[in-house]
């Protein structure tokens, strides 16, 4: 009953567009377990919906123990941390993982859950979390992927595509300077000189990203 309703609350959750991954889609209601995971999705979780979520299906302190961890990560990942607050971050961190082992089985404690405590030690001495962490990397891995057309030369697909990619901006860069190609002035003047109306033209204006995208959609079609 407790997994239930906590995946019907997952079910129920809209976030912003390109805020994180659709909620919804990990979520199986016939196993109740979250499937496909990936690491920001794992870190969405934590800081903003799991403390929601188990509100009503956990006991007291385990659910508030549970909330103050949820805090922690939230207040560790912000873009302004005050460094005379740091040890006191780190008396919290160590009173939610005693109190998390009062609470679950010694099975629950790998060594994900020990590398927590490592964590203001790591802003002490690194800097804040935002300007480290891999998300930027892994998406645009997944671009990489993207890439591939052949699977036999993987590489060869990457470097193909993004020089391809690169010489296009490039032009795109050069060329916005120059005048565009038409149809020269007179010729068009001499067969429109009249003060007919044009029936069955329809002009649309587009802007220069949406030419870019056109043009790159062409060039990898053709």
């Amino acid at each position: 009953m407790k997994k239930n309703s906590f995946c019907q609350c997952l079910k129920g959750v809209k976030v912003p567009q390109g805020h994180s991954s659709n909620v919804k889609i990990p979520v199986s209601m016939q196993d109740l377990k979250l499937i496909g995971l990936k690491t920001h999705d794992c870190h969405f979780l934590m800081q903003q919906l799991l403390s929601i979520a188990i509100r009503g299906i956990l006991p007291k302190n385990v659910r508030h123990t549970i909330t103050r961890l949820c805090s922690f990560f939230s207040y560790i990942y912000c873009k302004v941390i005050d460094p005379l607050k740091l040890d006191e971050l780190q008396d919290e961190i160590v009173v939610i993982l005693c109190e998390l082992e009062m609470f679950f089985p010694p099975s629950f404690f790998d060594i994900m859950i020990h590398l927590v405590v490592h964590l203001v030690r790591e802003v002490r001495l690194c800097g804040l979390v935002y300007l480290r962490w891999m998300y930027p990397i892994e998406r645009y891995m997944k671009i990489l992927k993207g890439y591939v057309k052949n699977h036999y030369r993987l590489e060869a697909s990457m470097i193909e595509k993004y020089i391809a990619e690169e010489s296009i901006e490039f032009c795109s860069e050069y060329m916005s300077k120059a005048n565009p190609i038409g149809l020269l002035a007179n010729s068009w003047h001499h067969r429109h000189s009249t003060s007919k109306c044009l029936h069955g033209v329809n002009i649309v204006s587009k802007s220069r990203s949406k030419v870019l995208q056109a043009h790159l959609y062409i060039l990898n079609n053709t």
